[in-house]
């Protein structure tokens, strides 16, 4: 007697966020996407794995902030739309994490591809554009490599000489003093930044009320 095919197991690629929204990881869906859910995961990530001096970790939240303002630094009148792509640009790692940029490359296409579905969705989640254009996408990591570059320094241990070879001067003018956030602390200013750009962008009324926990 043949045997009946067993069933496939059904692999669980979605994960359950904190606002209660179901995230399918393999097809993100912009309707799942939540600020909050964001910022509560971005300030909960540590930048340079961790591996950072003080008492508490650089989170990928409290970096974004500073990413968006040095974006605004190297191009004064910088259309609100691009900063908040700028504040978005890290984004997507609420759900997967930060990786550091060796591991990433060591990783391959498929880490990208996934990362890419992930931005394109948060990105029509806010009203911009699935894929940044060059110009602003090359801005952005400018500003990205800059803040690479004080946190390099003043918190992971790199030599000035080394963080340059690595990561190139930050823009003229601009100076930076790194002062690691409390979670919840960087969860807040996160959505304090959010709140004015999609003011800006015309996400919110100008007049919403805005309450962060």
């Amino acid at each position: 007697m043949a045997e009946r095919p067993k069933k496939k197991t059904e692999v669980r690629a979605w994960q359950r966020m904190l606002s209660g929204r179901r995230l399918d990881l393999l097809d993100p869906s912009p309707f799942d996407i939540e600020i909050e859910d964001i910022a509560h995961g971005l300030a909960r990530v540590a930048r340079w794995n961790g591996q950072t001096i003080g008492e508490h970790a650089f989170s990928v939240a409290q970096h974004s902030v500073v990413v968006e303002e040095i974006a605004a630094h190297i191009k004064p009148g910088l259309d609100p739309k691009w900063r908040l792509a700028a504040l978005l640009h890290d984004a997507s790692e609420y759900v997967i994490g930060d990786m550091i940029s060796p591991f990433k490359a060591a990783l391959g296409s498929g880490y990208k591809d996934f990362e890419a579905r992930l931005e394109a969705a948060i990105h029509v989640r806010y009203g911009l554009p699935p894929k940044t254009p060059q110009t602003i996408k090359t801005l952005i990591k400018k500003a990205d490599k800059a803040c690479a570059y004080f946190e390099a320094t003043q918190l992971a241990g790199f030599s000035e000489k080394e963080s340059l070879g690595f990561f190139g001067a930050p823009p003229p003018g601009y100076s930076l003093t790194i002062e690691p956030l409390p979670a919840s602390l960087a969860q807040a200013r996160y959505l304090e930044r959010y709140q004015v750009l999609a003011k800006a962008v015309g996400l919110l009324p100008a007049d919403d009320a805005w309450h962060t926990e």
